[in-house]
């Protein structure tokens, strides 16, 4: 719930954050984008709004690293203190698919191996036998 929460505040900050970036005034002028002065008698200056979205910018800067923090500790919160090598996940990964045996009593017998996949004696077996032994090379003609 609290992953939830935060996160949605954190697309939110993100989406604003965006739009007051691109609200500014251009410093470099590369596009020749950058907002004119206007007249003077508006409700705040350019220097007043360029203070106001500066401010804007590093409050909801600072609010997105606070929450991408939030949802570290909460991610690990969840997690809870397991560790994958904890021991009872190597008993398991060992065992596979059965419970971890209880303290004390006796393991029941293995099951047969079934084969899923074949093996090299199954190739051997599949091969003719080889009856008489094979020629042996020819010596090379002497020149």
């Amino acid at each position: 719930m609290l992953q939830t929460i935060l996160l949605v505040a954190m697309i939110i900050i993100s989406v604003a954050l965006s739009g007051v970036i691109l609200l500014q005034k251009s410093e470099g002028g590369a596009l020749g984008m950058g907002g004119g002065g206007g007249g003077g008698g508006g409700f705040m200056t350019a220097r007043g709004a360029a203070n106001l979205l500066t401010r804007t910018t590093s409050i909801l800067a600072v609010l997105f690293f606070l929450c991408a923090i939030g949802l570290t500790i909460a991610g690990n919160m969840e997690r809870g203190s397991r560790s994958v090598i904890d021991a009872d996940a190597i008993g398991s990964i060992a065992i596979g698919d059965q419970a971890p045996a209880a303290a004390g009593a006796q393991p029941a017998e293995p099951a047969a191996p079934t084969r899923t996949a074949p093996s090299l004696d199954d190739l051997e077996a599949s091969l003719p036998a080889a009856s008489a032994p094979a020629p042996a090379p020819a010596p090379a003609p002497a020149q």
